[in-house]
This record gives C-alpha cells, sequence and structure tokens, in this order.
C-alpha cells in the first residue's frame, strides 16, 4: 500500500511559526481507513475538513456493493433490458467505470460483482469454488453487456443476474470529492488517504511536494519515496489481500479470463492527475502485467506506470 510520511494520523494541530497550521483528521470508511492531512489558518477553516468526509459517505451509501440497500447492489434485481433511472453519482461513476473498461479491454471490469461475491466465499472458505457456480458468475459478466444514456440518466442491463463491483474506483472517486471540497472551503495544501489511494493538493509550506513511500510486496521496507502534489497515486497488490489453496498463492484481484484471483505476484503503482483514474488503472495493471500495461500509459490523465512483479 503507499503511506504518507507526513501522516499524523489523530485529531491535532502543530503551529509552525509564520507559516500555517498542519492538521489531521482520520475516519473509518468504505472498509478501510480515510485520513486527511491540512494546512489552514486556523482550526476553525481546518475544522471544515470534517464536511469533507461526508462525501465518502455519500459514495459509499450510493455504490458499496456490501450494503444489500445501496443503489448500486440493488441493480442486480432489476430485469433485463429495461432503462432504470440512477443517481447523478451513479451514473458518473458507472459511465466513468464502463469508458475504462473500453479502454483496458475489459482489464478493469465494473461488472465483475458475481465474481467477485463467489470469490469472497472462496477466500473465506479457502476452497475454490465449484465449476457450475464459477461457470454461472461468469455468464453474468461484461462491461460491454450495460448501456447508459445520459439524456435520459438511465441504465440498461443486458444479461441476467448483472452485478456490479465498483471497489476498483469508488475510493479514489471519494478521494477526488473531498479534495474539490476542502479547496471550496479555501484549504488547497491537502493529503487524502483512502487505503492505497492518495490524493494529493497543493505542496506543504515551504515544501516541494509531500512524500509518499510506496510499498509493495514488503511491510518493513519502502520501494521508493515519491514528492508530488496536486496529483494523485494508487497502487494494487497482494500485500495486504490474498489466500492460499492448495499451495497456491491468489490475490484479492481477480482476472477477468479466469474469474478467479490473480496467482502472479504483480503489484502496480499509477500516478494520474486524479484519485479515480489512478484507482481504477492499478488494477488494470495488475491484470494486464508488464507487456500489456504500455497502452496504460499513453491514456489522458496517467503521469506513470510502474510494474513490480515478484519472481519465485
Amino acid at each position: 500500500m503507499f503511506t504518507a510520511r507526513l501522516l499524523s494520523l489523530s485529531l491535532t494541530f502543530v503551529t509552525v511559526a509564520g507559516a500555517a497550521e498542519k492538521f489531521s483528521f482520520e475516519r473509518p470508511l468504505m472498509g478501510t481507513k480515510f485520513s486527511v492531512v491540512c494546512y489552514a489558518e486556523s482550526r476553525e477553516v481546518a475544522e471544515k475538513a470534517a464536511a469533507a468526509f461526508l462525501n465518502a459517505e455519500e459514495v459509499n451509501q450510493v455504490a458499496s456493493d456490501y450494503l444489500p440497500e445501496s443503489e448500486l447492489s440493488l441493480l442486480a434485481s432489476r430485469p433485463v433490458g429495461k432503462p432504470i433511472p440512477i443517481s447523478p453519482l451513479l451514473y458518473e461513476l458507472l459511465d466513468f467505470s464502463r469508458r475504462l473498461a473500453e479502454a483496458t479491454k475489459g482489464a478493469f471490469d465494473p461488472t465483475l460483482g458475481p465474481l467477485t461475491k463467489l470469490w469472497r466465499e472462496t477466500r473465506a472458505n479457502r476452497t475454490l469454488p465449484d465449476a457450475e457456480k464459477l461457470k454461472a458468475a461468469r455468464a453474468s459478466v461484461g462491461w460491454q453487456h450495460f448501456t447508459l444514456d445520459p439524456k435520459s440518466r438511465t441504465i440498461t442491463l443486458h444479461r441476467a443476474n448483472m452485478a456490479f463491483d465498483l471497489g476498483g474506483v469508488a475510493k479514489g472517486y471519494a478521494a477526488d470529492l473531498m479534495l474539490e471540497t476542502l479547496a471550496e472551503a479555501g484549504i488547497s495544501q491537502a493529503l487524502i488517504t483512502a487505503g492505497g489511494d492518495i490524493r494529493l493538493g497543493a505542496a506543504p509550506p515551504g515544501r516541494e511536494g509531500w512524500n509518499v513511500a510506496i510499498k509493495t510486496f514488503d511491510l518493513s521496507g519502502n520501494d521508493e519515496i515519491l514528492t508530488l502534489s496536486n496529483a494523485a497515486v494508487s497502487t494494487s497488490g497482494d500485500l495486504h489481500q490474498s489466500v492460499e489453496i492448495d499451495g497456491v498463492k491468489y490475490s484479492h484481484i481477480l482476472d477477468p479470463a479466469t474469474g478467479l484471483g490473480l496467482t502472479r505476484r504483480i503489484a502496480a503503482s499509477v500516478i494520474s492527475d486524479n484519485a479515480k483514474l489512478s484507482d481504477a488503472l492499478a488494477t488494470a495493471a495488475c491484470v494486464l502485467g508488464a507487456d500489456g500495461s504500455e497502452t496504460l500509459r499513453k491514456m489522458p490523465g496517467v503521469r506513470e506506470v510502474k510494474i513490480r512483479v515478484l519472481q519465485d
């Protein structure tokens, strides 16, 4: 995952003589920990950062596949072939996800919901899924099998039992919204972490940027330290989420081609203009591997893609 060396993860502030004060806030959200580090003229100004967490809460309520009553989860029960009105937030997330799925040729696919559910059971039971269940889940997957109408703001599903998983983009999307909220409150020097996704605003006072440490296969050491501002950084890999079954280590990242977790020990780091892009493409880069990730580097908004493969 990524960690920011400048983080002080508590409700504290540090006074810097002749400069803005540094404040830190954190909150558990979307199955991980969200944190904000910012510089502001006063605590009163900095406490406006609390409003930014509402962005993540809203995204979670709309787009979580863990919440059975979320708007995203309820799509799974809707009829095939009938246009379904959806909220502006969900429409934007699905539209962005579908365009990325097309650009990555399905390496990032928001329709993996049936496989995600099956793989969660696999990880819990440490037993590979039954062949027939896997076949049925794969039959309900495919980013080409839903369409969006921008005029009516509707979605139409074209396969039975479709379900969506936006876990590879929602946290980054929330981090982008949070940074916008902070900027509107007059806070431009800010860093937001959302699990393995980091969204960076303007650099701290007197610094060239925020120092961000990249970890891939070893929690005890950093692969490198980046100094960045006005950017986003995301990583994906099996450092924190994996399962071993019959002597094979499987990642939590699903391979759309097999419906199972990746078995290749790979980690991907993506630096881009915004976190929703880096979040999604870090997942896609792991699926594509070093040979296929060159297409990602050419995408608008992408600054750098780094692939690391751990050899046996």
